[in-house]
């Protein structure tokens, strides 16, 4: 009797042992599968282009520094006032990438027209300074 209850304790051991040698296995790939996938994942990122949207293209508020968040769409990383607007996002990526590529034209355009303006102020400056000498 003595035996047989050793016999069955023995097997129980190494039964619970080797499920839980698998499972303590399964984590552990489990845990190099996330990292390998966090990598990935970091990669990409630093392959993603920032667009640099400083307006929220879903609620067209201003976005703070500090309270920013980021989307990583199609290689490009779009900037949120907050994790809703990156929801609403997600159900119509392209109405508000059109949004953001809109900002950035504006942006650019009035960008180049404060240069042009102050480079007409300087060729200003310079022509009255020109005819102040030439007065003398």
């Amino acid at each position: 009797m003595f035996k047989k209850i050793l016999l069955i304790a023995v097997a129980a051991f190494i039964i619970f042992g080797i499920s839980n040698l698998s499972f303590a296995m399964m984590c552990a790939s489990n845990s190099e599968y996330q990292q390998m996938a966090q990598t990935a994942k970091q990669a990409a990122s630093e392959k993603a282009v920032n667009v640099g949207n400083k307006i929220c293209p879903v609620s067209d508020e201003k976005i703070g520094e500090k309270a920013k968040v980021t989307y990583e769409y199609e290689g490009k990383i779009y900037n949120f006032c907050c994790p809703a607007c990156i929801e609403i996002f997600k159900k119509n990526p392209q109405k508000y990438i059109d949004k953001v590529e809109s900002e950035i034209r504006t942006g650019r355009d009035i960008e180049n027209r404060a240069e042009k303006l102050m480079m007409k102020e300087s060729e200003a400056q310079d022509t009255i300074h020109q005819e102040r000498r030439s007065d003398r």
